[in-house]
């Protein structure tokens, strides 16, 4: 069985994570303005994502990509805060550490770019994503930080690192 191999996103990568990103969303209901799935980053992630206080990965096996997540400036939030996005991966990704090898990667990038903290926005039932935050330090928020624009968003983590 192929590993599954985490590497910075590069242009190539940019069409197939789009998809990831839109078929997941889709699969929980998320779709609409208020969700990530309207950014317009969503088809330019490698663009997206570039200079010293941002960087997105992929997940790769057998040469496709079946995933990604990514670090970030918090819009209109503390300027030691950064936020995990966009952290999707296939259905048949799941499950077997990937996430949690790409929250991994995401949290030492956020370090390497001086961020003290980590915050994050998901859906209530998305339960899988939800313990797996919960796993790997996140809090529990009772409101939003900063001003992401995803409405539609339930659930609200933070972490120090």
């Amino acid at each position: 069985m192929a590993e599954h191999r985490i590497r910075p996103i590069e242009p190539r990568d940019d069409p197939a994570i789009a998809r990831i990103i839109r078929d997941v969303m889709t699969e929980f209901g998320a779709v609409g303005e208020g969700y990530s799935i309207m950014d317009p980053e969503v088809d330019a992630m490698s663009e997206a994502y570039v200079g010293p206080t941002a960087a997105f990965f992929v997940a790769v096996r057998n040469e496709v990509v079946v995933g990604g997540a990514g670090i970030g400036p918090l819009q209109d939030g503390p300027a030691d805060v950064c936020e995990l996005k966009k952290m999707y991966l296939v259905a048949a990704a799941r499950g077997h550490g990937v996430g949690r090898r790409l929250m991994e990667h995401c949290l030492a990038a956020a370090r390497a770019a001086g961020y003290r903290r980590c915050y994050l926005e998901t859906l209530e039932h998305m339960t899988d994503a939800r313990r797996l935050y919960e796993l790997n330090g996140f809090t529990p928020l009772d409101a939003p930080m900063g001003n992401t624009g995803h409405c539609g968003c339930n659930g609200w983590y933070v972490r120090d690192l």
